[in-house]
């Protein structure tokens, strides 16, 4: 796909490719150091901007924003109302993002057998 063209599943604010790798693309959402915590989170039921702040790896509030934006212009979450009906929206991970739930199943499965100390803190499904 040219560069200047969007797919139908990006937007086209996204930025450019720097290769056509599916790992390389896949790194470029997600292959930072918040990222996939913030998915992680996503998948054991928080939605809230107070939620993800408040988990155990202390995400600066300025990155969770960015990380956040990043992921919703990537259609790996959406925003929807909050549940309790508040003025602040939630978020939700799109079937894009559903997807990535084997993957993080099978790091979180690498990390308990390989990396000591670990332990699960909240089930996935």
């Amino acid at each position: 796909m040219p560069k200047a063209q969007a797919s139908k599943h990006t937007r086209s604010t996204s930025p450019a490719r720097r290769s056509p790798c599916p790992v390389a693309c896949a790194l470029d959402l997600f292959g930072d150091r918040w990222t996939l915590l913030v998915i992680r989170d996503l998948m054991l039921g928080r939605s809230r901007f107070k939620d993800f702040s408040a988990s155990p790896e202390g995400i600066p509030t300025n990155i969770l924003s960015d990380r956040l934006e990043r992921l919703l212009e990537s259609g790996i979450v959406r925003q929807i109302p909050a549940a309790d009906g508040g003025k602040r929206m939630a978020y939700e991970l799109t079937q894009k993002g559903e997807a990535l739930r084997p993957i993080l199943k099978s790091m979180r499965d690498w990390g308990l057998t390989w990396e000591p100390g670990t332990k699960v803190l909240l089930q996935q499904s």
